[in-house]
């Protein structure tokens, strides 16, 4: 909770909670970050979208409409020219997400030992 804070306040960006408007449940969060990940490509210097929900809700449309909301406010508010995302090679509904809104894979690499593909959507 701190983490997510911490950006608002000293970077003007972060996460919000996704909630279920049918029944007001958390299921999850969205927003962007700069993690200051120790990787190559760096991304310093470029907002990275991330989404998480609870795997109850997979398949519901929700992730799309939750990061079709982030990227909206992201048009608003960042003068950059993209905003990035990493995703595992094998999370196929999350790389489908991404697709639908635009990113597409610019790097294949290692992040903490494991495989990753970095993907990029002009702003």
């Amino acid at each position: 909770m701190l983490r997510n804070n911490g950006h608002w306040s000293l970077l003007g960006f972060g996460y919000w909670a996704v909630e279920e408007v049918a029944t007001g449940s958390y299921i999850g969060s969205v927003g962007f970050a700069d993690w200051r990940r120790n990787m190559e490509p760096s991304l310093k210097g470029e907002p990275e979208i991330g989404w998480v929900l609870d795997p109850a809700m997979h398949g519901r449309g929700y992730a799309t409409e939750a990061v079709a909301a982030a990227l909206a406010w992201g048009q608003e508010h960042f003068t950059c020219c993209r905003t990035v995302c990493i995703i595992d090679p094998a999370n196929t509904p999350s790389l489908r997400v991404a697709a639908k809104h635009g990113y597409h894979a610019v790097a294949e690499t290692i992040y903490k030992d494991k495989p990753i593909i970095v993907l990029a959507r002009p702003q």
